[in-house]
């Protein structure tokens, strides 16, 4: 048992049975009396545990006067905190510290509560890693100016790069959703000037700049129907249903993986496994077909099975 379960068991026994003698603490937790009088002592002075010693009853107790000061921390059992730890870890990895200066506080907090026990926010960091390749700068300004804008439920103007064209636009959008999705964000947001949902990577957001007019907002279930229905990120009501079938050694993999909420997938005689999911734009369904090579084949619909082979077809005319 760690330290900071000590810290944890402590706490708890003293709340189930009211009173707790230095015996029955050090019987309990099987630790010396020198051990019993640091935790103690920590307990007191670093997590504000209000531990006191009761001449009346000849135990120690939690003073009740304090009962309701103590911190949100020592709430927590050792694996939530472990597990506090590691989601600060992730948003620290995944956000490339986007939002290092509103974490601040609560991760000084995380790692204080572990910092004197045996696996500490410094053992989590060394044994669990994210690897984010693939991730694309975020502008901290730029990130920070939308979140304020979509939680403050006001309308955003942004400049935004194209990168199909290398051209840049002006817009007046009204954030509904940011995501994280293959380790990059994406903002989805009613643009004003379209009068329409549209998806935007933030990466290509140049510039934000909250406004003073309030956010044009849509329900829960109109985002869903315009920008779940079909694969990816870059979803739309108007859909089409794929039709893969992968081999069986693409199979084995494959047939673990959710691609839509609303695929269907079947296990052939041969091994081989059919997958049907809609889908609304090709682009990033055909890059993800491409990286299985031949161990996928378009079945239907024609369209989509000619964009594939037309891609497959070039990129082996460069190696002719």
């Amino acid at each position: 048992m760690d330290r900071t379960e000590r810290f944890y068991r402590i706490r708890r026994r003293l709340i189930e049975k009211g009173a707790l003698t230095r015996r029955e603490i050090e019987e309990d937790l099987e630790i010396s009396h020198a051990t019993f009088k640091r935790d103690l002592e920590y307990l007191r002075d670093r997590l504000n545990v209000p531990v006191i010693w009761s001449r009346e009853r000849q135990a120690y107790v939690l003073d009740p006067a304090a009962e309701q000061s103590e911190l949100p921390g020592v709430w927590f059992s050792p694996a939530e905190v472990y597990a506090l730890l590691e989601i600060d870890h992730l948003l620290d990895t995944l956000g490339s510290g986007l939002l290092a200066r509103q974490l601040a506080p609560l991760r000084a907090r995380l790692a204080a509560l572990l910092e004197s026990g045996d696996r500490g926010h410094r053992e989590i960091r060394r044994r669990i890693r994210v690897l984010t390749l693939g991730t694309r700068r975020v502008n901290r300004d730029v990130f920070e100016a939308l979140s304020l804008a979509l939680l403050g439920r006001r309308q955003a103007f942004i400049r935004h790069l194209r990168r199909g064209d290398g051209e840049v636009t002006g817009r007046t959008v009204s954030p509904q959703r940011l995501v994280h999705y293959r380790y990059n964000w994406y903002l989805d947001a009613w643009d004003h000037g379209k009068e329409a949902l549209r998806t935007f990577a933030v990466d290509a957001v140049l510039h934000a700049r909250v406004e003073q007019a309030a956010a044009h907002d849509l329900s829960d279930a109109e985002l869903d129907r315009a920008l779940g229905a079909g694969y990816g990120i870059f979803a739309g009501e108007e859909t089409e249903t794929a039709v893969l079938r992968f081999t069986p050694e693409s199979a084995r993999w494959v047939a673990d993986e959710v691609w839509h909420s609303r695929q269907v997938g079947r296990i052939e005689a041969d091994g081989s496994y059919v997958l049907e999911l809609p889908y609304s734009r090709e682009p990033e369904l055909v890059m993800d077909l491409l990286r299985h090579g031949a161990g996928v084949e378009v079945l239907a619909p024609p369209s989509l099975r000619a964009r594939v082979a037309e891609e497959l077809a070039a990129a082996a005319g460069q190696y002719a």
